[in-house]
């Protein structure tokens, strides 16, 4: 008989993690990224069992936020992958508030990949979740966890067990939050904005990039996957391979008529479901 085989190692489903917790950021002012960490620490998140990952853009935007993401995503340690805006500040809800709707969350599907504290549920509603920085309103979502398409880039949280992944084919600083939320539906994965309230001090901007990357995106999807209605937080749009048809459910008249429709017969009742 011949010398017995044994493998380099047996694979099991892994269960343990180094951290509790991976808060990932792309930063462009250190002084506004220590802010936000400070607030942090002050909220909980310690760094006995947290880690605090950044992609240091501060000297020119060297890596975009999809290559960005994805170098969190393969390389952060912790069971729960936050990745948030250096211009957001826990403020508010603590970290035990955090625990308690991922348990919550946990419960109710555990098929979650993403949750946010903002996101798009149609065509019409978008469930808010944060104290908006400048204004101080404060949004409260009472239906949280509500089920999402997608969810606003300011604060995200991805199962590490998941593996989720960005597009390798789009780049810039937009939309990347839909693109994450489409391919974990993809996988068989579901998004959600819970019940999380932090301080966001911006509102966005966009710009001709925003209109790029949109771009971008509906093309790219277009030949992905099939046709739909789909929105970010920021924008609403038709994704289809036929050019006419996407030609003409883009338009702001065909537009209109849709939010009507999911305005009066779904509700806050997610087009996913």
């Amino acid at each position: 008989m011949g010398k017995t085989a044994f493998p380099s190692s047996i694979i099991k489903e892994k269960t343990d993690y180094s951290y509790q917790f991976s808060i990932c950021t792309l930063v462009t002012d250190h002084k506004e990224y220590d802010e936000m960490k400070n607030s942090c620490i002050e909220a909980g998140f310690l760094e006995d069992d947290c880690e605090y990952l950044i992609i240091d853009n501060s000297t020119g935007n060297s890596i975009d936020a999809y290559r960005g993401l994805n170098l969190f995503l393969q390389q952060a340690k912790g069971k729960y992958i936050i990745i948030c805006h250096q211009d957001i500040g826990m403020n508010d809800d603590k970290r035990p508030v955090l625990e308690e709707k991922i348990v919550e969350i946990d419960n109710k599907d555990p098929r979650w990949g993403v949750l946010g504290n903002a996101g798009r549920a149609n065509m019409k509603y978008m469930a808010i979740h944060m104290t908006n920085g400048k204004t101080l309103q404060k949004f409260k979502e009472e239906d949280a966890p509500i089920r999402v398409m997608s969810v606003d880039e300011n604060f995200i949280i991805v199962k590490n067990s998941a593996n989720l992944a960005l597009s390798s084919d789009l780049k810039g600083f937009h939309m990347y939050g839909a693109d994450l939320c489409l391919i974990a539906e993809i996988l068989g994965y579901h998004s959600y904005v819970i019940g999380f309230e932090l301080t966001h001090k911006s509102e966005g901007n966009l710009n001709n990039e925003f209109v790029k990357a949109k771009k971008d995106f509906i093309d790219k999807f277009s030949q992905a996957i099939y046709p739909r209605f789909m929105a970010s937080t920021a924008a609403r749009f038709y994704i289809g391979s036929n050019p006419w048809k996407r030609t003409l459910y883009n338009s702001n008249l065909i537009l209109f008529f849709i939010r009507q429709y999911d305005k009066f017969f779904k509700g806050k009742k997610s087009r996913t479901n």
